[in-house]
This record gives structure tokens, C-alpha cells and sequence, in this order.
């Protein structure tokens, strides 16, 4: 999967640029966040997840530990090890044992045997109240008190906003004395809270996944033009500076996939080695033109120990052998001219 997914706000595969930090440590720091960096931040995260969803793919575990971050706050979302293809057949079922509790949708605490990519909507805007507050939005101990933190904000859902939950979910959501919603309880969360910040925040956090607002019209949401135009005037790789100092902006400034994500060839590798002999097949394909080149030090204190454990063939470690002995050589010849010169 992470093979096909070549976009500038998801990890690179195999071979990761340097992302100095990520979301969660930069929300508990004591670092100052302006409502800039919010917009900066958020709009990034919608533009990667509108690349993965025009693919079909479900990240599922979107929280504020997978959003890696680098020192100009450019940021791409990592591990997809819970990464699904979107399942069209609502009869067929899909596993509740996905995302971190506290970023996790109420069709998902309810039982809902399918869901959709709007799991990973709820999870952004549990992370944009996260970056709002400088706080985890819904901090529960269990999934039950998990939605009961929930109910406790958006008020207890209709049996309409309840259809993808289970007969046993139903039943106890409705065994409880009705709840008003308390959404005005977000403009406390900080002054960065404005109305445009809460309504948006809002449309994220519905009770019902098919209400909940997609990524696309998220993005479209007027809280992140700015967002938009701070990424796209100095951040992104997309646009450029032309040598007379103007900007040129690409056409499409969240581009889709060029096509959905097939994961036939996934489900055909059925062993670890398989696995392994396509990885090492995509290294050598993909990563050697333009890749920068392997310096080996055999003056490492780790050398020996990487010579007898790294896949080398004879040659290679005869000419790093050979390297080793010119560079000892070389050394000698030094000392003995400073000797010479003293």
C-alpha cells in the first residue's frame, strides 16, 4: 500500500525523511501554538487524508502520535498498520479493534460491524479540539465512558443518528435520562475558538458517520483558507518561486489519487518471505536512481559487527576490506611525515 501512496503530506516508504517531532509532543510542550499553526497543521492533515480516501483507503488510526512534523512545520501522517481499503459491502464486517480510544468514533464504541472513512473525520476533529484546547478533547478510562463523554458534549443521539450501532449499544444509550448538547462548551476551550474554528469543529464531531462532514467539503470550509495560503506560499513542494521572486501555485492544491488503491497484490503475499523478496524487489527498482550514495566508515567501532551480519557479497567486502587497508596506509604515511618533520 505505503509503495503506491506517494504524497508529500504521508511518510515516504522505506527510506523516511527526518521529521523531528510530531503532533502529541508539540501539543503538550510548552511551545506557543498561534491559530496559524492550528490552520497550518489541520489543513495539512485534511489535505493527506483527501489523498488516501480518493484512494479508498481507511488510515484508522489517525491521532496526534502519528502526525509527524518536521521544523517548519510541515507535517505527514505515518503508521498504516491499520490502514484498510474502504469494504463498499456494508453485509461484510470490519474489525472494532481500531483506533486509539480516545480519537475513536461513536458507530465504532457502538458496535457498528462496517464503517466508513468518516472514523478518520471524527479522529481530526477530536485532534483539532486537542490543538484548540492544548488537551486530549474526550479523556476516558473505557469505551463506555468514552461515549459518555461524548453524549455529555453533542447530547444523546436520536435512534436515527444510532441506526449503525448495535441492538445492545441502542439499548443502553436509551436505558440513560436524556442529554442536552453542550457545544458552546468549545468556544472555552481557548481563544483561538472562534466561531469560524467551532463550527467546523462542529461538523466534524456528528454523532452520525453519514452527517459528518467529508474531507472535502472540510477543506473547503473558510477556517482554512488561510491554512491554505500560509502551505501553499512557502511549505509545499508543489508550488514554486520563479527567479524574478513570483509565486507560482499549482492548479489543484489538494489533488486526488490518480486512481483507487487495488489491494489484490497485497492479499496474494501469503508469507513473510514473499514479503520480503517484494520489498527487496521495490528497493533495488525504486530507490536506487537519485538515492544518496552509502558511505561505509570501516574505521567504525560498528563495522565488524555490520560486515558479519549485513547481507554482502564477497566483493563487496573485499574492496571494503581493501578501503580499510588504504585508509590505515594513508594514516601511516601521515604520522610518519609529522614524525619526520618534529
Amino acid at each position: 500500500m505505503m509503495m503506491m501512496m506517494i504524497f508529500y503530506n504521508i511518510v515516504r516508504y522505506v527510506i523516511t525523511e527526518l521529521l523531528q517531532s510530531d503532533l502529541h509532543k508539540i501539543i503538550v510542550s510548552p511551545q506557543h501554538l498561534s491559530a496559524d499553526h492550528i490552520k497550518v497543521f489541520l489543513y495539512q492533515i485534511l489535505r493527506g487524508l483527501k489523498y488516501l480516501h480518493s484512494a479508498r483507503i481507511l488510515h484508522r488510526d489517525i491521532k496526534p502520535g502519528n502526525l509527524l512534523v518536521n521544523s517548519n512545520c510541515v507535517l505527514k501522517i505515518c503508521d498504516f498498520g491499520l490502514a484498510r481499503v474502504e469494504e463498499p459491502d456494508q453485509s461484510k464486517h470490519m474489525t472494532q479493534e481500531v483506533v486509539t480510544q480516545y480519537y475513536r468514533a461513536p458507530e465504532i464504541l457502538m458496535g457498528a460491524r462496517h464503517y466508513s472513512a468518516a472514523v478518520d473525520v471524527w479522529s481530526v476533529g477530536c485532534i483539532f479540539g486537542e490543538l484548540l484546547g492544548r488537551r486530549i478533547l474526550f479523556q476516558a478510562q473505557s469505551p463506555v465512558q468514552q461515549l459518555e463523554l461524548i453524549t455529555e458534549l453533542l447530547g444523546t443521539p436520536s435512534m436515527e443518528d444510532m441506526r449503525h450501532a448495535c441492538e445492545g449499544a441502542r439499548c443502553h444509550m436509551l436505558r440513560r435520562a436524556a442529554k442536552p448538547p453542550t457545544l458552546s462548551a468549545l468556544y472555552r476551550l481557548s481563544t483561538h475558538a472562534t466561531h469560524e474554528a467551532v463550527h467546523l469543529l462542529c461538523q466534524m464531531l456528528v454523532f452520525d458517520p453519514d452527517k459528518r462532514i467529508s474531507v472535502i467539503d472540510a477543506l473547503a470550509h473558510p477556517y482554512l483558507d488561510e491554512g491554505r495560503l500560509r502551505y501553499h506560499s512557502c511549505m509545499c513542494k508543489c508550488c514554486f518561486t520563479t527567479s524574478a521572486g513570483m509565486r507560482q501555485y499549482i492548479v489543484d492544491f489538494e489533488p486526488s489519487a490518480t486512481q483507487p488503491f487495488d489491494d489484490l497484490w497485497e492479499r496474494k503475499l501469503t508469507s513473510v518471505q514473499q514479503v520480503k523478496e517484494e520489498m527487496h524487489k521495490f528497493i533495488a527498482e525504486q530507490l536506487q536512481t537519485g538515492r544518496v550514495p552509502l558511505c561505509i566508515n570501516p574505521q567504525s567501532a560498528a563495522f565488524k559487527s555490520f560486515a558479519s551480519t549485513a547481507e554482502l557479497d564477497q566483493q563487496q567486502l573485499l574492496q571494503l576490506q581493501q578501503q580499510q587497508q588504504q585508509q590505515q596506509q594513508q594514516q601511516q604515511q601521515s604520522s610518519h611525515q609529522f614524525n619526520q618533520l618534529n
